[in-house]
């Protein structure tokens, strides 16, 4: 099991594509530790807690601390994933090197080319600023975090710069494309998502960018991670800033297929919200015949957001014009 948390919704930058904008009544909402500790009891084989929000930092030390001391006093394997933008730490960076040295902790990090990853509503994260921070981080902690760059039709044309750039700095990109969430009001179209790994992998890319490794894994039936894991019900929960519950952490910020937390608790049972759902099965049932079909239906929160937008014929022709090229990299 995975777990994502969200301790709090509050974040200390101003992007305009943010998913995780409504995921709670109130911005003062923080997540209770003791949800957690109660999941981790009745879970003790967790393998990762996925922190993101709302940015991570905008909670104390402390509340990591806690959460660290918990997993060392019942010898768990669990470790913990923090994504952040790094920017209180930036500013603050003593505050953090402790909770970023201690062996369960990983951090990863984020940036886009383009205007649309801000500070303030004025001002930009720029490539500068952004390796400002990571050399601090090198400085610091000892090695500079792979990052997250969200792909939507703003800033397409600069994707794959976002992998050079991960090139040039030694570390590991992850291209997502963006979810219809929060102040993200469309997807961005699935197949094109695909087109920018292809040019990924054509321009000697592949090392250096997360997804297009994952691609070629799903076709060759190996585990992959979201958004290319059709069986996540089973295998990942997320808690919201007030205690919400779910089995996906897209659909948690549209506050849909919650699951009973005190229920799944007490249970010996895992509850599977999203597999009774027909509607977000497949894109349409030719789906089920088609050589693509892993690919394109990978993500139920990705099916639900094209039939809602009304992508799928558009997101069906392009993938069309790929399908041979990818189906080759699998055989290869």
């Amino acid at each position: 099991m995975e777990l994502i948390i969200k301790p709090t919704e509050i974040c200390n930058f101003a992007c305009t594509f943010c998913s995780s904008t409504n995921i709670s009544q109130s911005k003062k909402s923080v997540l209770s530790l003791d949800k957690v500790f109660e999941f981790l009891d009745r879970f003790p084989d967790t393998n990762t807690i996925i922190v993101n929000g709302g940015d991570p930092l905008i909670m104390s030390p402390s509340y990591y601390d806690k959460l660290i001391n918990f997993l060392d006093q019942r010898e768990m394997p669990t470790t913990i994933s923090l994504t952040s933008n790094l920017w209180d730490f930036y500013q603050r960076p003593d505050k953090w090197v402790d909770i970023f040295k201690n062996e369960r902790v990983g951090v990863t990090t984020s940036f886009n080319y383009g205007e649309t990853r801000r500070i303030t509503k004025s001002k930009v994260f720029t490539e500068d600023i952004f390796w400002k921070v990571s050399n601090l981080f090198l400085e610091k902690i000892g090695y500079r975090p792979d990052f997250i760059s969200v792909v939507a039709e703003e800033n397409e044309d600069t994707a794959i710069d976002n992998v050079r750039l991960a090139k040039r700095m030694g570390v590991e990109c992850k291209l997502n494309y963006a979810m219809a969430s929060g102040d993200q009001s469309r997807p961005y179209q699935l197949s094109k998502i695909y087109e920018l790994y292809l040019k990924v992998i054509d321009e000697g890319l592949l090392d250096w960018e997360f997804n297009s490794k994952q691609m070629i894994k799903r076709l060759r039936g190996s585990n992959t991670v979201c958004p290319q894991n059709r069986d996540c019900d089973k295998n990942i929960r997320c808690l919201q800033p007030e205690g919400d519950y779910y089995s996906c952490g897209a659909f948690g910020d549209d506050d849909e297929y919650p699951i009973d937390f005190d229920k799944e608790m007490a249970s010996k049972e895992v509850t599977l919200p999203l597999s009774q759902v027909y509607e977000i099965n497949s894109l349409k049932d030719e789906c089920y015949t088609c050589p693509m079909f892993s690919i394109c239906n990978g993500c139920k929160k990705t099916i639900q957001d094209l039939k809602r937008h009304e992508m799928i014929d558009d997101h069906c022709s392009l993938m069309k014009t790929l399908a041979n090229r990818i189906v080759d990299l699998n055989e290869h």
